[in-house]
């Protein structure tokens, strides 16, 4: 056996180099991807009536296409999504945005690198966010979050203005996600598929806390050991290929959202 000599560190490297060369990319436009983001994080609980709002960066850098105000994440569809600007004006005059859209667009602006914004209010993470405690990682599954996620311990309100907008972008900091006491989630990635993958992340994350509180007290990870664990998850190729199979799940269910 050749490997049985190879270190940790050389077998992690060997593995991302075939993930990148064997594993193809699904070809998708943005849209399409929203689309799909919508219908997936709605199959996992994502879904809150009309609250929540997921978004992506255009290639023109100062538009972003949004849900239609009033549709459900079950009801967006790849041609009913609309292209608004950070005023959140719809480009073609037509429909509306969530009015709590206005925070994406301070990230957005903060942000440069960031290209896709999540925010929902799934069950387990709002029923956390109840206690008023910051989401604590301590399961190998959910390291992609280990030290990349903001508390905001104070809720600021009906988040449709300029100062919820700024306190949120501040907040997000270097991280990928933030956790939003009474409140809810947000995640910000540099593609529609990381964020959607840190979406579905920080739900089962505070699922397994919940649980885990309700049988004792929860022990922490080797810090160094969680780090590693965080940074062999969160590739570019490896937030693809995950994708990919949401995507087919998806598809199974909403075969008419692209």
């Amino acid at each position: 056996m050749k490997t049985a000599s190879l270190s940790k560190s050389e077998l992690m490297l060997s593995a991302q180099t075939s993930m990148n060369s064997v594993l193809e990319n699904i070809d998708l436009t943005y849209k399409e991807k929203l689309a799909l983001t919508c219908r997936i994080l709605f199959d996992k609980g994502h879904d809150s009536g009309l609250a929540g709002q997921i978004t992506c960066r255009t290639d023109a850098g100062d538009t972003f296409i949004t849900q239609k105000f009033g549709l459900g994440f079950d009801e967006t569809t790849a041609d009913n999504l609309i292209e608004v600007d950070l005023d959140l004006k719809p480009l073609d005059g037509k429909g509306m945005a969530n009015p709590a859209n206005r925070f994406h667009t301070w990230i957005y602006k903060q942000h440069p690198k960031v290209n896709c914004i999540v925010h929902t209010h799934p069950t387990y993470i709002a029923a956390l966010a109840m206690l008023r405690i910051p989401l604590i990682i301590s399961q190998m599954d959910t390291c992609g979050l280990y030290e990349d996620c903001s508390f905001v311990s104070e809720w600021p309100g009906v988040p449709v203005g300029n100062e919820e907008g700024i306190l949120i972008s501040k907040a997000l900091g270097n991280n990928r996600a933030v956790f939003l006491a009474h409140h809810g989630q947000l995640v910000a990635g540099e593609t529609i598929e990381e964020a959607c993958n840190l979406a579905i992340l920080i739900e089962r994350a505070a699922k397994l806390q919940l649980l885990a509180m309700s049988a004792g007290q929860v022990q922490p990870l080797p810090a160094d050991l969680a780090r590693e664990a965080h940074d062999w998850v969160s590739t570019d190729k490896r937030n693809k290929v995950n994708f990919a199979y949401y995507a087919r799940q998806a598809l199974k269910n909403h075969p008419n959202c692209i």
